[in-house]
């Protein structure tokens, strides 16, 4: 008789990663098998709090059920047609999308990155052929500290040597000057300049939230001087923040809102750029576009984020839950945090380097049954799903206060 198939343990699967797998990751040592809600499983069944939900890929908590219901039936009827043809799930996702950013057109395509990239070149296209820029010297102006994705373009503006090193030659026609420095914005903006492309909050620089009056003040600069105001909300939208878009906290309406992460409900990459009609319109058939973009099950799955979203419901419960994150977290300073920025269920936390790095941090947590990440040395991000529980943030918060206090 054939003997059963040992079943491969978490340390098992972790070395059999290391011959086989790029090392463009350093992950926490948990495998995760199976996740429901706010709450992942490993191999050997052990529960975790998920603190972090995929850097905002998760807002709606694993395997929310509305969204798997979409994506089976979808997957049951079709999934897959190109932009070669029509398919009949596209066009309600851009209509509900569109009308829930307050948008006039959506540009569909697959991965956050792609979304910054298709913003850089709508922005350029839009300083030639509306601005009249001249051919090739379109410029675009950035924020020192970015995270805007990894591809050689992105890195080319990033200001995070390990971002950057070992893969010039860079892009031109960047300008970068300080976060939440209208002063210096204003300084860099010329008549070559077709954009200023932010984000609202920064989620890899530690969620650096800028002061009241910065969002708007770029968009007065930007109309002032006749450029185009893209937001990365890539990581701060929908949702996340307590507003539907990081922006809505000022009232502000960029030119272009670049999305990605929850757009696919975890289940499958989907982002967009959307906007005001007289930039997207600009493009014509063969000069953008993706296979994938705009395919049918990540329409379906996109319309039924959309449709969780106009309810309003997680947007409150983001506000709700995130004055018990931002009044937990208060009550840990001092006692081994020096420091924490938070909007809605999103905190960057500042921890003693005494007690450890970020990732160290992260490990203890990790042994407290809580998952979280660090980024840039004792900084750890907390970002946990939109449908979490008070308890369960409460208890999350406790795990905290014991790594930090024990």
């Amino acid at each position: 008789m054939t003997a059963p198939a040992r079943t491969r343990t978490s340390a098992d699967l972790i070395r059999a990663e290391e011959p086989v797998l790029a090392h463009n990751y350093h992950p926490l040592p948990v495998v995760v098998a199976r996740a429901e809600g706010a709450w992942v499983e490993d191999v050997e069944g052990t529960r975790y709090l998920d603190m972090l939900a995929g850097y905002s890929a998760l807002n709606f908590g694993h395997r929310h059920p509305a969204l798997v219901e979409a994506a089976h039936r979808q997957l049951d009827r079709l999934t897959l047609t190109s932009r070669a043809f029509h398919n009949d799930r596209l066009a309600e996702f851009a209509e509900r999308l569109a009308r829930l950013t307050g948008q006039d057109m959506v540009l569909p395509m697959n991965t956050g990155a792609e979304a910054v990239e298709s913003g850089i070149k709508l922005a350029r296209k839009w300083a030639y052929e509306v601005k009249g820029v001249p051919a090739d010297q379109a410029t675009i102006v950035v924020a020192a500290d970015n995270f805007h994705g990894r591809t050689t373009t992105i890195v080319s503006f990033s200001t995070d040597e390990t971002a950057r090193s070992g893969f010039g030659p860079f892009t031109p026609g960047f300008r970068v000057v300080p976060y939440d420095d209208l002063a210096a914005l204003e300084a860099a903006i010329d008549e070559t300049t077709a954009a200023v492309l932010i984000e609202p909050i920064q989620g890899e620089a530690g969620v650096i939230v800028p002061r009241d009056g910065y969002l708007a003040g770029v968009r007065e600069l930007t109309r002032r001087k006749n450029c185009l105001f893209l937001a990365d909300e890539i990581q701060s939208g929908l949702g996340r923040t307590g507003h539907t878009l990081a922006v809505g906290h000022e009232g502000v309406a960029p030119d272009v809102v670049l999305l990605g992460k929850a757009l696919g409900g975890g289940i499958v990459p989907v982002s967009a750029v959307v906007g005001r009609r007289e930039v997207l319109g600009v493009l014509r058939p063969g000069e953008h576009g993706s296979t994938f973009g705009g395919n049918p099950l990540a329409a379906a799955v996109g319309t039924a984020v959309v449709e969780l979203l106009e309810t309003g419901e997680f947007q409150r419960r983001a506000a709700e839950l995130g004055a018990v994150l931002r009044d937990g977290l208060t009550a840990l300073a001092g006692r081994g945090v020096l420091g924490f920025r938070s909007r809605g269920l999103w905190a960057g936390v500042d921890v003693d380097p005494a007690i450890g790095t970020g990732r160290e941090v992260s490990e203890r947590l990790m042994r407290e049954g809580v998952l979280a990440k660090d980024t840039h040395g004792s900084t750890i991000r907390l970002a946990p799903p939109l449908t979490i529980t008070e308890d369960e943030l409460r208890s999350a918060l406790g795990s905290l206060e014991k790594v930090l206090t024990a």
